[in-house]
């Protein structure tokens, strides 16, 4: 693959854009980028469009100039999208990406199905903000750039314990940590801190926890109602399955909640035990072997009961 540098040349305008509801990784890598380009490359136009991020990471430099209105579309010479398995998860920011000159993809969801006119796509990487790393010239990485990428990086590998962390991806952490970055801070404060409203919520869809299979798997549902008793927002329920996931003896997880729209969420953690990118790649979602998602609509019990037989057919 190319360098950054490489797809830059002879640019005029840029546009980066991620996922919609932007995560760690998602808001990592874009402002990566972002800051990369608005230090190295004074005379080049460019434009972040996302979702507001969560404000846990508006620390992260130059955040507060991504432009989530989404004004009159423009024909971008160049388009990058991060973190994003497919178009419809670009959101609003999808038109710039159909109307630009030429476009590119950085992404690890193995579900990817590369659609962009370049992509760098590798399934078991541990974040995009890793493969944002490779791309980029480290003679010009700041502080700042680092704290970035170390953002996405321990928040897609659940700091560093997760199966798809490396001993590159390891060795590229401690790369950015020499840069002088405040990693305890970013790991308590973006990782671990929770709010009331989290606890709540995590208490009660723990409280709601049912185990199926010999205890092999466990599922949880949250519904709109437990979200008003808790004053939830859906950016509070993070973690929530990667928790139920932790619990002894469970090899996969299943949490769902409904959205604000009226559909239902699922959210999928498993060891090696499950495929669950397969499972939800069925229904319309994606994501990688070990943690994936899908949004389907219809009662959130049926829907279970659907994804449980999934689950059965790899367990048995």
């Amino acid at each position: 693959m190319e360098s950054l540098d490489f797809y830059l040349q002879d640019k005029k305008t840029v546009a980066i854009a991620g996922h919609v509801k932007p995560d760690g990784d998602c808001a990592g890598s874009t402002l990566a980028v972002y800051n990369y380009i608005k230090n190295n490359y004074p005379d080049v136009l460019v434009t972040l469009y996302l979702e507001p991020i969560p404000n846990i990471f508006k620390f992260l430099q130059r955040s507060d100039e991504i432009v989530s209105d989404y004004p009159k579309c423009e024909a971008h010479d160049l388009f990058i999208a991060l973190d994003c398995g497919d178009l419809g998860r670009l959101g609003e920011a999808a038109g710039y990406f159909e109307a630009a000159k030429h476009t590119l993809c950085i992404d690890h969801h193995v579900s990817n199905q590369s659609f962009a006119d370049d992509n760098y796509i590798v399934g078991d990487a541990s974040s995009t903000c890793e493969l944002v790393f490779d791309l980029l010239d480290e003679r010009k990485l700041t502080k700042q750039i680092a704290e970035c990428l170390y953002t996405g990086i321990i928040h897609d590998t659940g700091v560093f314990q997760y199966s798809c962390t490396s001993s590159k991806t390891m060795n590229i952490a401690g790369k950015l940590m020499d840069l002088g970055i405040d990693y305890p801070t970013i790991v308590d404060k973006t990782f671990f801190e929770c709010t009331f409203e989290q606890n709540q919520i995590l208490g009660t869809a723990l409280l709601k926890a049912k185990r199926h299979f010999d205890n092999a798997c466990i599922s949880s549902i949250i519904t709109k109602e437990d979200m008003e008793h808790c004053h939830a927002l859906p950016k509070h329920l993070e973690g929530i399955v990667a928790k139920l996931r932790s619990t002894k003896d469970v090899h996969v997880a299943v949490f769902i909640y409904e959205t604000p729209k009226g559909q239902q969420k699922v959210s999928l953690r498993s060891d090696e035990a499950v495929d669950v990118a397969a499972i939800c790649v069925k229904y319309g979602g994606g994501g990688h072997v070990r943690a994936a998602g899908v949004t389907m609509d219809g009662n959130p019990e049926e829907i279970l009961e659907v994804i449980l037989k999934d689950i059965d057919e790899q367990l048995s």
